[in-house]
């Protein structure tokens, strides 16, 4: 890799990003992201990049100041005039609000879109998006990862016999593509939400009696869904319950539900900085570096990246 490609980070997901740079073999660039004493964000990039093809690394979740640390790296990147620069956001936050589904709401994940391009930036690199529709609210190049085969590699020693794949509506695709590779049956969950975070499960499409299962889902907040999904499924007559998902939020009494619960095992990815959750030996943590660091290496290089979403 060449001096033409620059690495800068926020401070919202370090872990990550170290590992990003270690695969690619590439120093982060020297950048200073400080508070003035009210609070608003100062950034200062101490390198020169006009010219290079720079990479901001930034997760967008919870606080807000994640979200404001990358608008305003973008918009120092673009007025230090990098040739380009790709926003390379493992978790893209404020995804949930993807339409208008009740009267007088916003549309915050084309809000972010708005904004994200406005600062500055050229393309947009993320991951297992809450809603495929969200790649259509950028008018830049937009590449979404899976993380689909980072868990196959953990799941595939397990075998497929007695084994089902459970997905609920909104994720079936993504669970069918995991289940199929897996050679494992997919049942999915009826559920009815009554308020945000809140829900009931109505139902479970499939055979579960007598099987182990892998609760598959992009996202697990509060773990109210996921901790009752597992009950449920133990009261039809599930073995053992294994859940994967991608982006570890863990809000509210997530932990303390997930102790709880009859899940076995959570398995979660790295696109969210979890090393002040003090997570229990229930939870274990795949690494994504590599995905993003292949991606980063090829968009680098005008290489296709086609193959990296194949599954």
């Amino acid at each position: 890799m060449n001096e033409k490609i620059k690495l800068i980070t926020g401070n919202s997901n370090l872990p990550l990003v170290r590992q990003i740079s270690n695969y690619l073999k590439i120093p982060l660039c020297d950048a200073e992201i400080k508070r003035f004493s009210d609070g608003e964000i100062s950034v200062k990039i101490n390198e020169n990049i006009r010219g290079t093809d720079v990479f901001i690394i930034q997760s967008t979740n919870p606080p807000a100041e994640n979200l404001l640390e990358l608008l305003v790296i973008l918009d120092a990147a673009k007025r230090a005039s990098a040739e380009r620069i790709t926003a390379v956001i493992p978790y893209y936050g404020y995804a949930r609000q993807d339409r208008k589904d009740q009267p007088r709401v916003p549309i915050t994940s084309k809000l972010v879109a708005n904004l994200i391009t406005v600062a500055g930036a050229n393309r947009v690199l993320t991951m297992d998006l809450h809603s495929a529709q969200i790649q259509g609210f950028f008018d830049i190049p937009m590449d979404h990862l899976f993380s689909n085969p980072v868990f196959y590699d953990y799941f595939a020693a397990f075998g497929s016999n007695d084994w089902v794949v459970v997905a609920d509506l909104g994720s079936i695709k993504m669970v069918r593509n995991f289940a199929k590779k897996l050679s494992m049956p997919f049942a999915v969950l009826d559920k009815k939400r009554h308020v945000a975070n809140q829900v009931e499960i109505l139902n479970v499409i499939g055979e579960v009696e007598g099987k182990n299962i892998i609760i598959r889902d992009d996202i697990v907040d509060t773990a109210g869904t996921l901790t009752q999904a597992a009950d449920f499924l133990v009261k039809r007559g599930a073995k053992q319950i294994y859940a994967c998902c991608t982006h570890a939020v863990l809000s509210g009494r997530s932990l303390e539900l997930v102790e709880k619960s009859t899940i076995k095992k959570l398995i979660i990815s790295d696109t969210i900085n979890t090393e002040n959750k003090n997570l229990s030996d229930k939870f274990e943590i795949l690494s994504m570096d590599k995905i993003f660091g292949e991606t980063i290496k090829r968009i680098h290089k005008g290489e296709s990246v086609s193959s990296l979403f194949e599954y």
